[in-house]
């Protein structure tokens, strides 16, 4: 008897087809040899860049993340991680643009400020309307307010990326039920993106139907970034699974594990 497979709906973003639902950052690593190692370890195929960041051709004297995660085999997505207004935002996500050769995706990420770096809301939707006109295909970083995930799915965003707790925090899903509102109301992939700290984590979102996580510091901070990367792709994996099976319902009284009736004695 063979090993059963088991069906899922495709995992589509803009129209592309990806096998893995998860997102990797490419910062915080010891060097780029790690960098390539760790994202081959998760399984990813898209790999977001900061483009104030991260040289990717800005610098042709300096060593480029092309070099160790080339797009024939990921998806960049650039990202406008620093910039603190829609201006800036787009400005850097134009660049990204022009330096890739006329990519469309991107990652919004407009902050409020340096210390929580919880997204600037009126700042992203005002960023994420122009970029849309501008024929980007925008992946958006957004607080977990139902009401502005729709208000950013209605201007034509092509994701919905509410964090799970602050940046790089660890914390994990702190408001399991704005995302649950968040994934109910929405027709464009939500994926869970800042806050993951393990692999529990990860599970634990795609168990409440998000589509995708995205995550950078849990992986490049762990102890050994390439076992946790693919610890990651196993608890993805894992909670996609579970949500997909369906689990049991919750009670306050004990429920016997095999059948009463038919007993021998």
């Amino acid at each position: 008897m063979g090993i059963p497979t088991f069906p899922d709906a495709p995992f589509v973003i803009a129209g592309t087809t990806y096998r893995s639902r998860l997102l990797v950052g490419s910062g915080k690593y010891k060097d780029l040899t790690q960098t390539r190692e760790a994202s081959l370890a998760s399984g990813a195929q898209i790999v977001t860049v900061a483009i104030r960041r991260v040289n990717i051709g800005q610098d042709p004297n300096a060593p480029s993340l092309l070099d160790v995660l080339p797009p024939s085999e990921f998806t960049l997505l650039p990202n406008s991680a620093g910039c603190y207004n829609a201006a800036d935002a787009v400005y850097t996500l134009q660049l990204g643009r022009e330096i890739l050769g006329g990519h469309k995706l991107c990652k919004l990420e407009v902050l409020g400020d340096e210390k929580t770096l919880f997204p600037n809301m009126p700042e992203t939707l005002k960023a994420a309307e122009t970029l849309v006109k501008d024929g980007f295909d925008v992946m958006v970083y957004c607080s977990d307010d139902p009401i502005q995930a729709r208000m950013l799915e209605d201007i034509g965003c092509a994701a919905i990326m509410p964090l799970a707790s602050l940046i790089g925090s660890g914390m994990g899903i702190l408001n399991p039920w704005n995302l649950s509102l968040i994934i109910e109301q929405s027709k464009v992939p939500v994926i869970v993106d800042a806050g993951v700290g393990t692999a529990s984590d990860a599970a634990i979102a795609m168990e409440l139907g998000c589509d995708g996580v995205l995550m950078n510091t849990a992986i490049a901070g762990a102890q050994d970034p390439v076992r946790m990367a693919h610890a990651m792709k196993l608890g993805i994996d894992a909670g996609r699974n579970a949500y997909l099976a369906g689990r049991i319902a919750k009670r306050f009284s004990a429920a016997p594990s095999s059948p009463m009736a038919g007993r021998v004695v």
